[in-house]
């Protein structure tokens, strides 16, 4: 019982995240899972399931809003899925130990890059709100009617960046939209508007596909746990959505960092004793 009560709690607190901040808050599924007495596999295999429903409800959202490229978006996840099924076979391959340092250095990256946003978020807030207002879309990468035209070196960096996230997704089991947001804005030059809301298609592929992978491996989650950390992530990330615009997001994304250093020391302290 205090086993799901704290599922629910935590499950709140990632939805809420996930919708006042646009992102971040499914990185810390895995630390809750392990905290509730998962292993590191069953964490990071159980965390595919928050993040994938999770952001499936945060893309519906966003596109009936209409700021999902639902194609590019499909096209995008579809080239990852070949990282994800190899980071997915690479997890069961590698010691737990390892597996959670690897998981503790990636939530220290992500507070450096959230303080980061943060900053340039103050400094050019007035020039993103034009940007939003003005979204140019670029041309197709590859077209094959009338005639066959490809963009060569922008498919490769899509086929490297897809890659990356993919294998991000599948080795560790985090959306990675804090990769998946920059690597749109990079890969396929989309204004950042479509960029935030199309990363949640692109990690809901992803993160199928490498639960697919998984499915096999014989790491079976305490799904009780699952269901509930996704049910109230779901619900959490409406309540988020509606409280970032009567809040001060800033002072939320600001606290958010910090818990995120809290729970990379958490991580770090589980995995440092196993590696020495």
């Amino acid at each position: 019982m205090i086993e799901l009560l704290l599922a629910v709690v935590a499950g709140a607190l990632i939805g809420l995240s996930l919708g006042a901040l646009g992102g971040g808050g499914s990185i810390l599924a895995v630390p809750v899972l392990l905290a509730l007495g998962q292993s590191p596999a069953q964490a990071t295999t159980g965390s595919l399931v928050v993040v994938g429903v999770t952001s499936l409800a945060g893309a519906v959202t966003a596109r009936r809003a209409g700021n999902v490229l639902l194609a590019r978006g499909i096209a995008f996840g579809t080239v990852a899925i070949g990282g994800a099924v190899a980071g997915a076979h690479l997890s069961s391959a590698v010691p737990e130990a390892v597996l959670l340092a690897a998981f503790s250095a990636l939530m220290l990256l992500v507070a450096g890059l959230m303080t980061l946003r943060q900053v340039r978020g103050r400094r050019g807030a007035g020039a993103h709100a034009a940007a939003l207002e003005r979204p140019q879309l670029d041309d197709p990468i590859i077209t094959f009617s009338p005639t066959f035209m490809c963009q060569c070196p922008r498919a490769l960096k899509v086929l490297v960046t897809a890659t990356a996230v993919g294998l991000l997704t599948g080795f560790l089991g985090v959306g990675g939209g804090f990769l998946v947001v920059p690597a749109l804005l990079l890969a396929l030059a989309l204004p950042m508007r479509y960029a935030t809301g199309t990363s949640l298609v692109v990690i809901t592929v992803t993160s199928a596909a490498a639960l697919a992978a998984r499915a096999g491996a014989g790491v079976v989650p305490d799904w009780r746990l699952v269901v509930t950390l996704t049910l109230t992530a779901v619900a959490g990330s409406v309540l988020g959505a509606r409280l970032a615009a009567r809040t001060d997001t800033r002072r939320l994304s600001a606290a958010f960092t910090g818990l995120v250093l809290a729970v990379a020391a958490y991580v770090a302290v589980l995995a440092l004793p196993a590696l020495v």
